[in-house]
C-alpha cells in the first residue's frame, strides 16, 4: 500500500505545474546548452533552470467540493416538506392547534413554492437554514412530543394539558416563519427603491 502511495505521489508530481515549467525551463537551458552559451557549466545552467521553472510554477490547487445548490436544497426540502404533510395528517390535534397548524403550514407552502419566491429564498442562506430546521426537526418534534405527553396525561391526570404547549409551540414557529416572509418582502422592497434610485440618477433628475 505504502509503495501504491509513493508511485501515486511521483505520478502526480510528473503531472504537476511545477514539473512541467521546470521541464520547460530546462529544455531552454539546453538549448542554450547547444549554442555554446551555457559552456561548461551547463549541467548547472540547466538544473538551475528546471529549479526556478518549478519554484515560480503555481502551487498544485486542490478542486473545490461540489456542494448542492440552493435550488438543489429546496427542491430537497420541497419534497421533505410533502412528507411532512402527510405524517401531520395523521396526527390527531384538537381544534385549536389544528388551526394554528393549518396556518403554519400554508405560510410553509407559500415560501417553498418553486418560482420568484423561490430565487429570493435562495439569496437568503439563513432563511433556507430555518425553514429545513422548522420541517426536519420543529414541527415534527412539536406534533411528536404532543402525542406522546398527552397519552401520559390520560392515565395520570391533573398535570397540564399538553394542548397548551403545543399552541404556544407553532405560535412561535408561525411567527418565525412570518418574519422569514417579512424579511423577503422587504428584501424586494429595497431592491424596487435601487432600481427607482438608479432610474433617476440615471436620468439626472
Amino acid at each position: 500500500m505504502a509503495t501504491s502511495r509513493g508511485r501515486g505521489r511521483v505520478t502526480a508530481y510528473l503531472e504537476s505545474a511545477k514539473n512541467l515549467t521546470g521541464c520547460a525551463c530546462g529544455l531552454a537551458g539546453l538549448a542554450l546548452t547547444f549554442t555554446g552559451l551555457a559552456g561548461a557549466y551547463w549541467p548547472v545552467v540547466v538544473a538551475g533552470l528546471y529549479g526556478a521553472g518549478a519554484l515560480i510554477a503555481p502551487p498544485a490547487r486542490p478542486p473545490v467540493p461540489d456542494f448542492p445548490d440552493v435550488s438543489t436544497q429546496l427542491e430537497e426540502l420541497r419534497a421533505d416538506f410533502a412528507t411532512l404533510r402527510a405524517y401531520l395528517a395523521e396526527v390527531d390535534l384538537p381544534p385549536a392547534a389544528a388551526g394554528r397548524l393549518v396556518e403554519l403550514v400554508d405560510l410553509l407552502d407559500g415560501l417553498l413554492a418553486p418560482g420568484w419566491v423561490s430565487d429570493a429564498l435562495g439569496a437568503d442562506p439563513e432563511g433556507v437554514h430555518a425553514l429545513s430546521r422548522a420541517v426536519h426537526q420543529d414541527i415534527p418534534e412539536a406534533a411528536d412530543t404532543f402525542v406522546r405527553t398527552r397519552w401520559w396525561t390520560r392515565i395520570t391526570p391533573g398535570a397540564e394539558p399538553p394542548e397548551r404547549h403545543l399552541e404556544r409551540q407553532l405560535e412561535l414557529l408561525h411567527r418565525e416563519a412570518e418574519e422569514l416572509a417579512t424579511g423577503l418582502r422587504e428584501a424586494e422592497s429595497r431592491r424596487q427603491e435601487t432600481h427607482t434610485r438608479y432610474l433617476e440618477d440615471r436620468g439626472g433628475h
